[in-house]
């Protein structure tokens, strides 16, 4: 079904976000399949469709386990993944009293809403980033890095918040963290199953190759068997990494628009890209912290591996559909917080702000220079 402005785009990316996690469960029992035809292929000297049947039964018998390991998977991820992404990032929760700027201004945006406050994470780090992590009310966090508080200011600040809380809103965030863990689980069981398959190979099979019948006539299906497995493995690694990404590029567009809808003004949440741009990595995170940030600069193959579209896309979007205008490129100024009333204005010298001022050399009068102090009021002291 077509989608027709902001809110039927967000229900449509939703519907096809769902869609793409179900994608990601079936090649988890596509990579059980394969596992269960490798291991038929290296023990059994049969023909093909004699292994593939076989390799159906293990399947069948593997699809509790599988599901149930799956699950297990995502609840350690359910129960640790902020504690995981915070020791890779370094973040720390912060209050009012700690970060008062950063808080007030994420707290006018979930007030003017009605939306429940995030616990407030900041990051120090140089790099100009933030992302949003969690999966149910009580774990929903944004991390934002020190480099891109002292970059942007309230207006940028706040349009960065807000694109944040979109992906909140839209259930993105619990939709992505579920996404890498079951894309980790292809991964890991992708890894283990070409372990085993490099052991068997040196070490002769599981155990000894045996014959399914005596007349000989399952020779070289174990080769293309193989052949076939290894190949279904591949294809299920490299079709997760592209729904993974997939997943992270049609939320972008539409977060940008929910903050611009957050905060009615275009012009700071495209200002914010530009100084973004270029400026964004964090070079202690893996690739999924990174698939989660506003900008990831990690690009692939044809622009098929890039998790994120580009700021100038980004930018267009923005100024054909909201009105916006492209400053260009950027350079930085830090926003420095105001100085201290009980500190010297900078420069300030001498009175009640700083030193004496040193004593300047003797002037010149009209029959030469000053002699300087002459103690009495008639003459020098006489000792």
């Amino acid at each position: 079904m077509a989608a027709y402005g902001l809110y039927t785009h967000i229900h449509s990316n939703k519907r096809r976000s769902v869609a793409l996690l179900i994608g990601l469960f079936v090649l988890v029992y596509v990579l059980v399949f394969a596992g269960a035809l490798l291991a038929e292929a290296l023990t059994v000297e049969a023909p093909v469709d004699y292994l593939v049947r076989a390799a159906e039964y293990d399947f069948l018998k593997a699809l509790p386990f599988a599901t149930g390991g799956a699950i297990l998977w995502i609840f350690i991820a359910y129960q640790f993944h902020q504690s995981m992404i915070d020791a890779v990032t370094g973040a720390t929760p912060v209050t009012r009293k700690e970060e008062p700027r950063l808080y007030n201004i994420l707290e006018n945006l979930c007030i003017s809403r009605g939306i429940p406050m995030p616990t407030l994470r900041v990051a120090d780090d140089d790099a100009l980033n933030a992302f949003a992590t969690g999966l149910n009310q009580k774990q929903y966090s944004i991390t934002v890095t020190r480099g891109l508080m002292n970059a942007l200011n309230d207006q940028e600040l706040e349009a960065v918040l807000g694109h944040e809380l979109t992906h909140i809103r839209n259930g993105d965030v619990r939709m992505m963290v579920i996404a890498v863990v079951i894309a980790g689980v292809i991964s890991f069981f992708g890894e283990l199953i070409f372990r085993l398959f490099f052991q068997a190979s040196f070490y002769g099979g599981f155990g000894g190759r045996r014959r399914s019948g005596g007349d000989g006539e399952g020779k070289g299906g174990g080769g293309l068997a193989i052949i076939i497995a290894i190949a279904l493995i591949v294809v299920a690694w490299l079709l997760s990494v592209v729904i993974r990404f997939a997943l992270s590029r049609q939320r972008e567009f539409l977060a940008d628009a929910g903050s611009v809808e957050l905060t009615k003004n275009p012009d700071a949440m495209i200002s914010a890209l530009r100084k973004i741009e270029n400026r964004s990595e964090l070079h202690h995170a893996n690739s999924a912290v990174m698939e989660m940030c506003i900008d990831n600069p990690r690009e692939g193959f044809s622009n098929i591996f890039d998790t994120h579209p580009s700021v100038d896309a980004r930018v267009q979007a923005l100024i054909k559909f909201a009105g916006g205008h492209d400053p260009g490129p950027l350079a930085i100024e830090s926003q420095e917080q105001p100085q201290p009333a009980d500190q010297p204005p900078e420069g300030a010298s001498g009175g009640p702000w700083g030193d004496a001022p040193q004593q300047s050399a003797p002037q010149q009068g009209p029959w030469g220079p000053d002699p300087g102090p002459r103690g009495g009021p008639w003459g020098p002291n006489r000792s």
